[in-house]
């Protein structure tokens, strides 16, 4: 039985890197890991949606559709999000093969 690699995988039913299919699903993709960041460090601080959205300045359903990746939230309110949850923010951009980290 020959095994495949998730690379392959997803080469073959997604697409391959740099097409657009493979674009959409890999920003999809983050989105629904920073959703699910999000719910984690809410839930061990022991806040509620509406308790975080009264602390960020939003409603609980902003938070909620953040959490399931529901929207196009603004930059700014997910800052203002971990601020909140004590939470600090690193970033890795890569551009032209190289990979910056702030």
């Amino acid at each position: 039985m020959k095994t495949y690699s998730l690379e392959e995988l997803t080469d073959k039913h997604i697409g391959k890197k740099g097409t657009k299919k493979r674009d959409e699903f890999e920003n999809e993709l983050r989105l629904d890991l920073l959703g699910y960041a999000i719910k984690q460090a809410r839930k061990e601080r022991n806040l509620t949606q509406e308790q975080l959205g009264e602390l960020v300045g939003v409603k609980k359903a902003q938070i909620s559709k953040i959490e399931n990746s529901t929207t196009d939230a603004r930059f700014s309110t997910i800052m203002k999000v971990f601020e909140v949850l004590g939470a600090s923010v690193k970033f890795s951009i890569e551009l032209n093969d190289k990979k910056l980290a702030y």
